[in-house]
């Protein structure tokens, strides 16, 4: 019995090893990837990409009731996960000056020939090709939506790959406190029962 509690304590041991090995590897180079892929596209945060610079453009854009932004990557090369989040969330008080403080939804697909928005398409300006003339403010939030959600799944990303190191790191504690008990506590234990006089 005391083989069997002893070979079982070191097999759990070496797999929580191995898994704990395989999630620090997985994770380094989860982030890893990450931050090649940030660098690839060679992001650099604005001048205004500053708290008080975004404050200040916001206040005379008359933007109202907006989350701003308290991080700060003006000049800065995007490569972290962090810096990413950070960039979405200028773009989106970018794109809210573009668009007079509205959002996607609360604008019109169409301009008029006054320069109005409406879904009404037969109320649209019609272009030289016929076709009714598109709200090019409406389609600028499908290109910020775009770009920040993929800034965003980088940083959510790098979490995971945290998050992955520190079970990994876990695992592998686990996996050797398992093999020291059932090298020392259980193996100490059951010799001593067996030394033990009749």
């Amino acid at each position: 019995m005391r083989r069997i509690l002893q070979w079982g304590g070191l097999a759990a041991g070496a797999v929580l090893i191995a898994f704990g090995i395989g999630a620090i590897v997985l994770s380094i180079s989860g982030r890893s990837t990450v931050t090649d892929s940030l660098k690839q596209e060679q992001i650099t945060g604005t001048p205004d990409m500053t708290p008080q610079a975004i404050a200040a453009e916001a206040q005379k854009a008359g933007l109202k009731n907006v989350d701003l932004p308290d991080c700060d990557v003006a000049n800065e090369p995007i490569d972290t996960g962090s810096e990413a989040k950070c960039f979405a969330s200028y773009m989106r008080i970018h794109a809210l000056e573009a668009s007079g403080g509205k959002t996607y939804s609360q604008m019109g697909r169409f301009l008029t020939a006054s320069g109005e928005e409406t879904n009404d398409i037969t109320a649209a300006a019609k272009g030289d090709n016929g076709q009714p003339t598109e709200n090019a403010a409406r389609n600028l939030w499908v290109t910020e939506t775009a770009l920040a959600t993929a800034l965003n799944v980088s940083y959510m990303a790098d979490r995971l790959g945290v998050f992955g190191l520190v079970v990994g790191i876990a695992l592998l504690l686990a996996g050797i406190g398992f093999i020291v008990l059932a090298l020392a506590a259980l193996g100490g234990r059951f010799g001593a029962r067996e030394r033990a006089p009749a």
